[in-house]
């Protein structure tokens, strides 16, 4: 089997969110290792996903995503660098669009001279954070105090805040703070957010601030932090899912229109700075960016 290592969301070889790919070769009967065998695969990789990809004789793709701790259905990065490498491997055959069988949904791909774009799972919100005490639990395992953080105080004229649970695929607590001051300040009591995690039934928290007016001037719409520590995650560089989430969250509360393109910022405090474009028309939502393959090689399984 095939292995690469590529960097999702960036142009630049150590930028972005890295990925391990792994490309099977065969029938869907006999293609798939054992789900503990690709399990162990992503932990010993170590990458917060690893995409195990087997191209279909119709054209299209099956992927399965894992953590170092257990399968997802979706992960947006590592279907930005999957697809990065089916193109440079000559594996995507004609102009496209192309689909890609998950377990969030059979979902279509396009591949474009700037990169991949991924449609991503029809979002949902499934349900919002209003009362004070579980306002004042969440911004405190996030390592703030609620009553100087977004909460219900809008961080941009008429744009209500509070925390929803919003999922493209996975489901995050999408957390507003006012500023990127109190977004670098951020500091999570890991095995707290597991808990509180496991209990609201999300993947983790997408934490964000809007752009400064400047900034928006400028194309930027939001600078993004997320944590997933349930899933052997304390934080991504870039997360697919959770900014197509982010989008669908502005767009609900009135920031951005039925139709509407957004660049969200994520990774800037790892040092990892990663640039992902959505595009929203109703609720169909796309996100994509490039990718920058680091490694490849053979890996026996």
């Amino acid at each position: 089997m095939k292995l690469f290592i590529a960097d999702a969301f960036t142009e630049t070889l150590f930028g972005g969110n890295p990925a391990g790919i792994v490309l099977l070769e065969g029938s869907e009967a006999t293609a798939w290792p054992s789900e503990e065998t690709m399990i162990k695969t992503a932990a010993e990789l170590r990458y917060s996903e690893t995409a195990f990809c087997l191209p279909l004789a119709d054209g299209s793709f099956r992927t399965r995503y894992f953590t170092p701790a257990a399968e997802v259905d979706l992960c947006g990065h590592a279907t930005i660098a999957t697809f990065t490498v089916l193109k440079r491997e000559g594996l995507l055959k004609g102009k496209g669009p192309f689909i890609n069988h998950t377990l969030a949904g059979d979902l279509e791909i396009r591949a474009t001279e700037n990169g991949i774009l991924m449609e991503m799972a029809d979002p949902k919100i499934d349900g919002e954070i209003t009362k004070k005490e579980a306002l004042e639990e969440l911004y405190g395992v996030m390592g703030l105090k609620y009553a100087s953080s977004a909460g219900g105080v809008p961080v941009h004229p008429g744009l209500p805040a509070y925390p929803k649970m919003v999922s493209t695929g996975l489901l995050d607590i999408m957390m507003p703070v006012k500023d990127a001051a109190e977004l670098d300040a951020i500091t999570p009591d890991f095995p707290a957010l597991s808990k509180l995690s496991e209990r609201y039934g999300v993947v983790g928290v997408h934490a964000f601030c809007l752009a400064p007016e400047g900034e928006q001037r400028d194309g930027v719409t939001a600078h993004a932090r997320n944590f997933a520590p349930l899933y052997d995650i304390d934080e991504e560089a870039a997360t697919g899912t959770s900014n197509g989430a982010l989008t669908y969250y502005l767009q609900s509360i009135g920031f951005l229109g039925e139709t509407a393109d957004a660049c969200i910022i994520q990774g800037e405090k790892m040092g990892r700075p990663s640039t992902i474009r959505t595009h929203i028309e109703g609720k169909k939502i796309m996100v994509g960016g490039g990718a920058v393959i680091l490694a490849e090689g053979e890996i026996h399984i």
